[in-house]
């Protein structure tokens, strides 16, 4: 990254018609940097003064390392994320570097995420993600990976019980930390159908069995559907993401150990998530050269703002259950039963 632009350099770009051109991923420029222990100039203090940021078409990071400066609070609050040291700094720039148009793909989903209904946003992201499968960065991380034989599983993928009001679901693939399979996707969506269809289950347990809650998206399927269009058309479908948004009224979530990906996205959606002390978060997607693809870019802004999202995804730092909390990400701690 080049030196981080003053507030006032910032808002003089608002009259250059150029320089959403100039500072873009395709003009090798996968961010744009902007010094927040500056004073933002009074014309940068007005109501809606940093509006038009949201139509640049880079990722803006506010570099904060000796604060805030009162007077630019509203460009703080207005920028993709805000690095508070030279390490969130570094990490950041990182990613960029290694995925700068799935970085710019997740900045231009998350500035509208909150003001999106969930269903508009979860086909929004599919679109995102779909489109990112057929970008080169996506192409390149599948090259450096071999795929592994599949073997049959003896188990149902979830593990359904009911007891009178309560429904217990199970994610149970504990040899693979319960990656996020489509078979484990489609038996989800079952019963989370039969939960929006049956008022008379009140309660819903979320949980996974073996040593972690879900460890994400099963990489052997990553990129396995024969095109990005029909891979879209799958996964609106056959969401369970917008199943989990209809009763998450209903829905506490139990997670323990690696909680990645799917593992929070999913999750997010639930009215309540208690989180057992060897719990850890992790996004990462854009590593991927991909954007958080099961929900995440809707559940998780709501849970804790869209700027928090996008520090998570771009650092894809692994945070503890007491960061989580802390976040507001889970509700509590509490060992796992």
């Amino acid at each position: 990254m080049d030196r981080p632009l003053s507030p006032a350099e910032l808002l003089r770009l608002r009259a250059d018609p150029t320089a959403g051109e100039s500072h873009s991923p395709l003009f090798g420029a996968p961010l744009l940097g902007v010094e927040l222990g500056a004073a933002a100039p009074t014309d940068g203090r007005k109501e809606g003064a940093w509006a038009w940021l949201s139509e640049q078409p880079t990722l803006l990071v506010g570099v904060a390392r000796a604060g805030i400066a009162p007077e630019s609070r509203s460009l703080a609050d207005a920028l993709d994320v805000v690095a508070e040291s030279e390490q969130e700094l570094a990490e950041i720039c990182a990613t960029c570097a290694r995925a700068p148009l799935a970085a710019l793909v997740l900045a231009q989903l998350l500035r509208g995420s909150l003001s999106r209904s969930i269903a508009d946003g979860l086909v929004a992201e599919s679109l995102a993600y779909s489109t990112l499968q057929a970008g080169p960065e996506f192409v390149a991380w599948r090259k450096e990976r071999s795929v592994k034989q599949r073997e049959p599983e003896s188990e149902p993928a979830l593990c359904v019980r009911r007891t009178a009001d309560e429904l217990s679901l199970r994610l149970n693939r504990p040899a693979k930390r319960n990656a996020y399979s489509a078979e484990l996707r489609d038996a989800l969506c079952e019963a989370l159908a039969l939960v929006v269809r049956d008022e008379s289950i009140e309660r819903v347990t979320l949980s996974g069995a073996g040593p972690s809650f879900c460890s994400g998206g099963d990489l052997d399927e990553f990129g396995s559907l024969p095109d990005p269009a029909s891979a879209h058309a799958i996964r609106t479908t056959r969401s369970a993401a917008a199943l989990l948004a209809r009763v998450s009224g209903r829905v506490e979530a139990h997670v323990h150990g690696a909680c990645v990906g799917a593992g929070i996205e999913l999750p997010a959606f639930c009215r309540r998530i208690v989180a057992a002390p060897d719990s850890f978060f992790l996004l990462p997607e854009l590593g991927m050269g991909l954007v958080p693809g099961a929900g995440g870019t809707v559940s998780l802004p709501r849970r804790v703002g869209r700027q928090r999202t996008a520090w998570l995804a771009l650092t894809r730092r692994r945070i503890d259950a007491k960061q989580a909390l802390a976040f507001g990400l889970v509700d509590e701690i509490r060992p796992a039963p």
